[in-house]
């Protein structure tokens, strides 16, 4: 397919856009993919940097090499997405500690939107495929409602951290950072790319690597094998993953970080008036359905535009 500057620097917007959703934990850079049309065009050009377009390498046929993996796309994307990692790390932070029930919200809003385009794309509903949603709520609910670990900094659990998190960057409904969290790394990482910790960043890339090109081999023999069961599936990872993303929470347990800051270990939903009930502070309710409602068409008006609906 032939693209022009301008395809490529919207290509580079869009992982943006999913750089963006990685960095918070309970949003799914795949489900950015997944509604503006570049999710299964990702997979295959992932799965196509395989053991053949290598040896291409080797051999030094670069442009031969550049062609087989779409390197075009790729570059565009990464770009897109490496630009949101380096910026957007820390104001993200900031504003989950600041605001987190106005952040929340909007994310909500974007979650519930995302699981209905998702669902929307399932072409035959049958009971196999009811099972799998079924079934992709109940996983997604009990990742979310697991205790966050706290582990080592260590090189190879960096590398293992990598591998794990980025399978969310294709899978939509389970973020990437949600999985850090709960791996007890997403503090860590978050730290790490806001200060160009090289050393950590370096480790961690390698891991996303070995772990993306092996995990997009899987995810595209199911999407081609067993197309509505799959997406499903990842429709009920997201509507289970609303359980993370819920605004409203009591803490239930904290502990000491490695800093001697005392955070939040395990919390429990609530609702607005209880929230104010307990702290007594603002529950902000009338903004946080605005936020919501703004995240919710947000994703609504995507789908509207993207090729896969102009098709």
């Amino acid at each position: 397919m032939t693209r022009s500057i301008k395809d490529y620097i919207i290509i580079a917007m869009k992982g943006m856009g999913m750089g963006a959703a990685d960095v918070v934990p309970g949003v799914s850079g795949g489900t950015i993919a997944f509604i503006t049309g570049i999710y299964e065009e990702l997979i295959e050009s992932i799965k196509s940097v395989n053991l053949t377009s290598i040896k291409l390498l080797l051999q030094f046929k670069l442009k031969d090499f550049w062609k087989a993996v779409n390197g075009n796309f790729l570059l565009s994307l990464v770009i897109g997405i490496a630009i949101s990692f380096l910026s957007l790390a820390k104001l993200i932070k900031n504003l989950l500690e600041q605001h987190p029930i106005l952040i929340w919200s909007f994310f909500f809003g974007l979650i519930v939107a995302s699981a209905l385009v998702i669902a929307k794309k399932i072409t035959e509903w049958k009971l196999r495929s009811i099972i799998a949603i079924l079934v992709g709520i109940g996983i997604a609910y009990m990742v979310t409602v697991v205790t966050p670990a706290e582990t080592t900094n260590a090189y190879w659990f960096l590398f293992l951290s990598g591998a794990l998190a980025i399978c969310a960057l294709i899978l939509p409904g389970i973020s990437g950072a949600f999985i850090l969290l709960l791996l007890g790394k997403y503090e860590f990482v978050l730290n790490a790319l806001s200060s160009f910790k090289l050393d950590v960043i370096a480790v961690f890339a390698v891991g996303a690597a070995a772990g993306l090109l092996s995990f997009s081999n899987l995810l595209s023999w199911l999407l081609k094998k067993y197309h509505n069961m799959t997406i499903a599936l990842l429709s009920g990872f997201m509507i289970g993953s609303l359980n993370k993303v819920w605004p409203w929470k009591q803490t239930v347990s904290t502990f000491i970080d490695r800093h001697g800051v005392e955070k939040a270990l395990v919390e429990d939903n609530i609702l607005p008036q209880t929230f104010e009930n307990i702290s007594g502070q603002d529950a902000n309710l009338a903004i946080a359905i605005g936020l919501a409602l703004i995240g919710f068409f947000l994703i609504i008006i995507m789908d509207k535009y993207s090729p896969e609906s102009k098709k």
